[in-house]
């Protein structure tokens, strides 16, 4: 069993960090919140007084972290005391320029790093069901493999380094471009005097079929385990969805990749979160468009 550090143990890194515990690891951990900090005590985790203390000496380093910059700060300005030739594993979902420093700049000093941004929100972290896309190394990724496996259950090798990131990148934008296209089917269904049930049984199973649709419904009463179902609440928050899109956005830029319909979705979950429901989950979008008449 390996000697993890663990930093950020916010909704997703918390369950993510017990998860590893429960699976025979020694988990350090450490967060800037003191309330995060108290739950991981009471949940038999180690926690640490500082980042340093927490990967000091650790065979992995695990970070989950809000943005590139959080993560540059972390692992890349500090002089860490991580061990020769360590693991450090970035499992933030970040812009591809921070993504590439934080290669580049843990490599230089001999350490081994992947990045592997995730999917399946705080319902798969709890339940070790989450997806993982993968970048680095074929060595790093397989030293990596019974690490990830405690936290997830779909284990992508997406590529070389940040080819993790693109791939999460890739993915979310595609998430919320449908969620959108299925909010306004249903809006105008509704409009047209359809029965959203059976709109749904129709669509589902037709050209119209996706995952927004028959996974993750955002009209209450289709998919029962949708957050749609307890007030949008749980699940993938929609600002966060906001910072997928727009770092799609950005990718696509520097790219210069066509990314119209990302665009657009994204100036609507950005409209959508101004008006204060960015805490909700993303399906909420279809609150955007109004009640039906």
């Amino acid at each position: 069993m390996a000697a993890i550090g663990f930093i950020g143990l916010g909704n997703m890194g918390f369950p993510m960090a017990c998860r590893l515990k429960e699976a025979g690891h020694e988990v350090r951990c450490f967060d800037v919140s003191e309330g995060s900090m108290l739950r991981a005590h009471e949940a038999g985790l180690k926690r640490q007084p500082s980042i340093a203390a927490a990967v000091a000496g650790a065979d992995i380093v695990i970070t989950m972290l809000p943005s590139g910059r959080h993560v540059l700060d972390v692992l890349v300005v500090p002089e860490l005391p991580l061990a020769p030739g360590a693991l450090v594993i970035d499992c933030s979902t970040i812009d591809i320029d921070s993504c590439a420093a934080f290669h580049a700049a843990l490599g230089a000093k001999g350490f081994v790093t992947l990045d592997a941004p995730v999917s399946g929100g705080v319902g798969g972290a709890a339940a070790g069901t989450l997806t993982f896309m993968v970048g680095g190394t074929e060595a790093a990724y397989a030293r990596a493999g019974e690490v990830l496996r405690a936290m997830g259950k779909n284990i992508v090798h997406a590529g070389a380094a940040g080819a993790g990131q693109a791939a999460k990148i890739c993915n979310n934008m595609l998430a919320g471009i449908s969620m959108l296209a299925v909010s306004e089917a249903l809006h105008l269904a509704k409009r047209l005097g359809l029965d959203p049930k059976k709109f749904f049984d129709i669509a589902s199973t037709s050209s119209g079929q996706c995952w927004a649709l028959t996974s993750y419904a955002p009209e209450p009463g289709l998919v029962p385990t949708a957050p749609a179902n307890r007030g949008y609440e749980g699940g993938f928050a929609s600002e966060l969805m906001l910072k997928d899109l727009r770092l799609a956005e950005q990718a696509a830029i520097g790219s210069r990749s066509p990314a119209l319909l990302g665009a657009a979705a994204a100036s609507v979950y950005a409209m959508h979160c101004a008006a204060g429901k960015g805490r909700l989950d993303f399906s909420s979008i279809i609150q955007m468009l109004g009640a039906p008449a």
